[in-house]
């Protein structure tokens, strides 16, 4: 892949507000931003760290009130500063829903503000039928060994699929003149690179950039999403520092951050690319800023781009609960499997359910691997327990039983003196809602020069 015109510039400035579009930055880390005058507004709205849930039940990963109060300054700034704003992964995971819902905040913003914009929309949802097709065609690929087979079954069964958008529908959206792009699911690093390519910066150097800047100020120290990071394109380098005077970037926190999130040590790969890491170099460049040399890139035998499709795999409920009594906290795991009997007893021939005890300060976050177990459990002196339950059948069902499991004396030590229940309910209501499933695939897409048309706009 080759810039797609020579820069005569000598630099190019991308400012990266924040981490996701939504997780909040100090309006004078902002300020300070603009007065370096950036070339580009860029910000990553999307992410899968928290699961499928948000894609599946199109639901956004932020509050409305967070997305807005973020979204106004850089409305503001790059319309005043006749400067691009670029959103990627729009409302978190980039389907139809999520960026009519960064649409309507957005076209709330200009009527409330007076201001007028074009704006360009570019869609990453992707047909049925489209995958289907490229099933048949053999197109389709498991991300990883772990992943099941892509079968008509399967896809019948999945929702939401989007794909992760390269460079190309970007780049032309800003050919077209577009003062504000509201992309649907995008490689984070792409919205950055595209930017940097159009305007002649070398492709590896701009994507590289881009792998840094997608997370806001996560690269300096103090390590931080909700904080801005300016990027500074040169002719054979990059160079990124905090706008925030009380931070600092060093050598190894954007060496590490550029490990940040890989599966390989120094590969990268992306839409139609490979990124090479491996003969980079990292040097102190000012008080705060750090220069990055020795990028490469490589284009893919194919063009591929990432599937990501969630499917319901059921309905939930959940309550949590306190737990102090040090017999329970001993007798907890046998407790819950005598409960889970008792609710499989109760319910018998209902429906499917299953349930889950997360214990945290136990064994809450690593399961079976925590490695400070001792005879099943560790000695804490109180737990919190959350107890899950997931129903195939429907949110009835899944309700139901966890107002079984939330009764007072539901969790009992046996031939324990007293009558009292040995937990505290920290919620009187429960949580409920979807519960979805990861599909990961790659994708290869065969049309010369259709990359754009992957992705309407």
């Amino acid at each position: 892949m080759k810039a797609i015109k020579g820069s005569s510039r000598e630099e190019f400035k991308i400012l990266s507000p924040c981490g996701i579009l939504g997780y909040g930055y100090p309006e004078e880390s902002f300020e300070a931003g603009l007065a370096d005058k950036p070339d580009a507004i860029v910000v990553d709205a999307g992410s899968t760290d928290a699961g499928p849930h948000k894609l599946g039940a199109g639901v956004a990963i932020v509050s409305r009130y967070a997305c807005r109060k973020d979204m106004l300054p850089m409305v503001r700034g790059a319309l005043n500063n006749k400067i691009p704003l670029i959103i990627g992964s729009a409302g978190g995971s980039g389907a139809k829903v999520h960026v009519e819902w960064t649409m309507e905040i957005l076209e709330d913003i200009l009527r409330s503000e007076g201001l007028s914009a074009k704006v360009a929309v570019i869609w990453a949802d992707i047909p049925h039928e489209a995958v289907n097709k490229a099933i048949k065609s053999g197109d389709v690929q498991p991300m990883s060994p772990n992943v099941p087979e892509l079968t008509p079954k399967a896809l019948s069964e999945t929702h939401s699929i989007v794909a992760q958008m390269g460079i190309e529908p970007i780049i032309e959206a800003l050919d077209s003149g577009a003062d504000i792009i509201i992309c649907g699911r995008a490689y984070d690093p792409a919205p950055f690179a595209a930017v940097g390519i159009r305007a002649g910066f070398d492709p590896a150097l701009c994507f590289h950039l881009g792998k840094i800047l997608e997370c806001g100020a996560l690269c300096a120290d103090p390590s931080t999403a909700k904080d801005c990071i300016m990027g500074v394109l040169k002719p054979d380098s990059f160079e990124v520092y905090p706008t925030n005077p009380a931070r600092r970037c060093d050598p190894v926190s954007v060496a590490a951050h550029t490990f940040y999130e890989k599966d390989h040590p120094y590969l990268l790969h992306g839409p139609g690319i490979v990124l090479d890491l491996s003969g980079c170099e990292f040097t102190e460049c000012g008080e705060r800023g750090v220069a990055v040399r020795g990028s490469r890139l490589s284009e893919t035998p194919k063009y591929r781009i990432k599937l990501e499709g969630a499917r319901r795999v059921g309905w939930r409920s959940f309550v949590v609960a306190g737990i102090r009594d040090p017999i329970m906290i001993d007798r907890l795991p046998h407790a819950e499997e005598e409960l889970k009997e008792a609710a499989a007893c109760y319910f018998a021939g209902t429906g499917d359910f299953k349930i889950n005890f997360y214990n945290y300060g136990i064994n809450g976050v690593l399961g079976d691997s925590e490695p400070n177990l001792t005879n099943g459990t560790a000695k804490p002196y109180e737990v919190c327990v959350l107890m899950e339950v997931i129903s195939s059948l429907s949110q009835q069902r899944a309700s139901d039983v966890c107002a079984y499991l939330r009764k007072p004396d539901a969790l009992r030590v046996p031939r324990k003196k007293g009558h009292g229940g040995e937990r505290g309910s920290s919620l009187r209501s429960f949580g409920r809602g979807f519960r979805a499933g990861f599909r990961v695939f790659r994708l290869s897409y065969h049309e010369d020069g259709g990359r754009e048309r992957v992705f309407p706009h």
